[in-house]
């Protein structure tokens, strides 16, 4: 069998807007708890316009211009890697204001339609992610570090990675492998080549610790900057819009997706809540041993206050009898917004995912009507 996933590096024109959304729904949820956020970024060139709602307490005093200016230093632009913060020109559509009088109460109901995956599959080391999915997350982690660790390579915040996965007979290996990485013009090209080589010889010796059966040899086919020269990036190089790296955010191309972005909305949002509920309920059914693998699709409609399982099931395709799990899960919109409203670092969140380090407070498995 054959799969193959992708990530991207915080300076991509799509994970800058990612960021920014995220940064406005934890500011928002650090001023009110029930606060509501739906917020959509676009960024091209210099450019960076911000739509949507933000519904809270003292909404009309979040500094969007700073926040906006703020994540795109922390992804390494200004200086050589333009925009840089102070060349920004941000544009705003925001309707920012109070929640209406007594929206707060309805906070705990949906106000759309969502239907959401969640999985899970039997790799602890993986924190239970398809292998080529956290690999790529992982590659694409030690790259983002090597700029800041080999200056003398010259490279800038925009970059990528792509895996190509194979599975044959209980023995699986990265079977080709792309880095495509901003560098100036005149950079070492062949230090950055021994550069990523070097990393991923080291992480597939720290994978095959981590992941049965797997062959850590480099891959014949190894690719970096294959399109050429890659110093025009992120937001000069091409537009960007939140919400658009949805597998990425995800678990890769393996898993059908449900729902919507997740970026750009606060938890009580059907979208969010939903999918970190069904990846709760995915990762339990696995960690307890009930199958080796899991999918959980949820759903909620307009009105609802929880959502309802449509089905889970294991690797074989066969059913896993929902009601017991369900009787295990606060399915709530309410406990989502409730319990992981100003929980994480957002920024980091849309940057680094959901899903892929365990210590978030949805990937800890407890069950929920037990906490205190």
């Amino acid at each position: 069998m054959k799969f193959a996933a992708e990530y991207v590096l915080p300076g991509h024109p799509d994970k800058l807007c990612d960021a920014i959304a995220d940064a406005l729904v934890e500011e928002a949820g650090r001023r009110e708890r029930p606060a509501l956020c739906g917020v959509e970024v676009a960024v091209h060139r210099a450019a960076v316009f911000v739509t949507g709602r933000i519904a809270c307490r003292s909404a009309e005093d979040i500094d969007v211009d700073k926040v906006v200016r703020s994540v795109y230093a922390s992804a390494g632009y200004g200086g050589t890697w333009h925009p840089g913060p102070s060349e920004l020109t941000v544009r705003l559509d925001l309707c920012l204001g109070p929640l209406n009088e007594g929206e707060d109460e309805f906070r705990s109901v949906a106000d759309d339609q969502s239907i959401v995956t969640g999985y899970a599959v039997d790799l602890p080391g993986t924190n239970f992610l398809p292998p080529e999915h956290w690999l790529a997350w992982r590659l694409s982690r030690r790259l983002e570090l090597l700029r800041l660790e080999r200056p003398e390579l010259r490279l800038g915040p925009d970059g990528k990675t792509a895996v190509a996965w194979e599975e044959t007979g209980g023995v699986s290996r990265v079977a080709a492998f792309s880095a495509s990485l901003q560098q100036e013009v005149g950079g070492p090209l062949v230090d950055l080549h021994r550069a990523v080589l070097e990393l991923l010889r080291d992480e597939l010796g720290h994978a095959v610790q981590t992941i049965a059966g797997l062959d850590p040899a480099l891959p014949e086919r190894i690719t970096v900057n294959g399109a050429g020269n890659f110093a025009v990036g992120g937001p000069e190089g091409d537009n960007g819009l939140s919400g658009k790296k949805l597998v990425v955010d995800a678990y890769g191309p393996r898993v059908p997706i449900g729902g919507g972005a997740m970026s750009g909305k606060d938890f009580f949002k059907a979208d969010r809540a939903g999918a970190l509920i069904a990846r709760r309920i995915a990762k339990a059914v696995v960690q307890t041993g009930a199958a080796r693998e899991c999918t959980a699709t949820l759903a909620i409609f307009p009105g609802e206050k929880a959502f309802s399982i449509v089905s889970l099931t294991d690797e074989n395709g066969e059913t896993i009898e929902p009601a017991r799990w369900s009787a295990m899960f606060d399915l709530s919109l309410e406990g989502a917004g409730n319990r992981y409203t100003g929980c994480a670092d957002l920024v980091d969140i849309a940057r680094h995912g959901h899903f892929t380090d365990g210590g978030h407070l949805w990937e800890r498995i407890t069950f929920d009507h037990s906490q205190v």
